[in-house]
């Protein structure tokens, strides 16, 4: 005996329901029937005569029908539909093992049905990009974790990103998200502020990418935007990513201080104060809420990217972190863990690479990036901060949040 007839056989039917048992198997018979022995309209008719009779079934009935229809290529859509969003336990051998159901299939079972439904879905094999980001809308952290574990299951770009805005509240994510494919250069960027050290390094090493094919092929470019007078936002904004230069020139000249290396040997002199960190930052061609996230920072790597991104030296790198009252030695009088590590930072990344990841930060808050990596940097770095402020009242929060205590 087969090990789909067997299932009904197994146990005794109950008084009165022996003809309803036995018209379930032959109506299951019919259904599951190849191609040659019945067409697609008497399978239908089949199926929707068989839903009738399972509304009114036992679950344990309507187990051995989904059990026997899982490996059908071929399914009535009215039995698929009504079996996918019964009971977990039911519903799980067609989520688990049917070949046959289309996205439209699961998308609709991910949103009628329950979590245990989307769990089950999560850990099926080849999940296309829509089934994915339906099942990520839900925001449920252990389907979202499913997903992310599954190396066949694909997912867009705008599921990618959402994953990046959930890892925030979940630092499990970063690891795993780190692994996939899908993940961009931007996702990673923002990723960054929140991920531990081991992730942090692994972006770094990653995503950390040189700019010297855009700085060849656009050469030429940059003369014909200066005799332009710069008059383009759209070129001045994308060239100004790909240029080699880092130090804002334009605000050298209008700072009380003559390089950014004394502006940093002042704030290690006085502290980091607010005035200070601000002018830091124009100097080295960033904004103000760039600069007070990468100071503010608690793991400190930040600072070294942004260090090398400038041209300065360990020793300016080391100037900064006293400005900030950081600890370099441990109570054993070994190095502090984060100095030792701040200083491994500078030293693994070239200037080009530096550039790229401390431009990506700047970039983002000019609008450049996605709606979605954008709330992810805006709850990174004060979730009281309105949606919709300027870059510089954000600035302004976040350098009295860090620096005025």
């Amino acid at each position: 005996m087969s090990e789909p007839a067997a299932l009904f056989e197994e146990g005794a039917p109950q008084p009165g329901s022996r003809a309803r048992h036995a018209l379930l198997k032959r109506l299951a018979d019919v259904v599951s029937l190849p191609g040659s022995r019945i067409n697609s309209f008497e399978r239908a008719v089949t199926g929707d005569l068989l839903v009738e009779i399972l509304r009114l079934a036992a679950p344990r009935e309507r187990l051995r029908v989904a059990t026997r229809l899982a490996p059908l290529s071929e399914l009535p859509n009215s039995l698929t539909r009504m079996l996918l969003r019964d009971m977990p336990d039911i519903a799980a051998p067609l989520i688990e093992s049917c070949g046959s159901l289309t996205d439209a299939d699961l998308v609709a079972c991910a949103r009628d049905a329950g979590p245990d439904h989307r769990l089950m879905i999560a850990n099926r094999r080849a999940l296309s990009e829509v089934v994915t980001e339906t099942l990520l809308s839900f925001g449920e952290a252990h389907v979202t974790e499913a997903v992310l574990r599954n190396t066949t299951a694909r997912l867009s770009q705008t599921a990618t990103e959402s994953i990046v805005s959930q890892s925030r509240r979940a630092p499990a994510f970063c690891g795993l998200l780190l692994r996939r494919p899908e993940l961009r250069p931007s996702g990673a960027y923002v990723m960054f502020w929140w991920c531990g050290a081991e992730d942090r390094r692994t972006i770094l090493q990653r995503f950390a990418v040189s700019r010297e094919v855009l700085q060849e092929v656009t050469e030429d470019i940059f003369a014909m935007a200066a005799e332009d007078n710069w008059s383009d936002p759209v070129a001045r904004k994308a060239l100004q990513f790909i240029e080699r230069r880092q130090r804002n020139r334009a605000a050298i000249a209008k700072s009380p201080y003559d390089s950014l290396e004394q502006a940093v040997a002042v704030a290690e002199s006085e502290g980091l104060k607010p005035a200070v960190a601000s002018e830091i930052a124009y100097l080295a061609g960033i904004k103000p809420l760039t600069g007070a996230k990468i100071m503010g920072d608690v793991g400190g790597e930040p600072l070294a990217i942004l260090c090398k991104a400038t041209g300065m030296t360990r020793a300016d790198l080391q100037s900064l972190w006293r400005s900030m009252r950081r600890p370099e030695a441990g109570a054993d009088g070994t190095v502090n863990p984060d100095w030792d590590r701040v200083q491994v930072t500078f030293e693994m990344l070239a200037v080009d690479r530096a550039q790229t990841v401390l431009r990506y930060w700047n970039w983002s808050l000019s609008s450049a990036l996605t709606p979605a990596l954008l709330r992810a940097i805006r709850d990174g770095e004060d979730e009281a901060i309105d949606e919709y402020s300027a870059p510089e009242r954000a600035a302004m929060m976040a350098l009295a949040e860090n620096f005025g205590r």
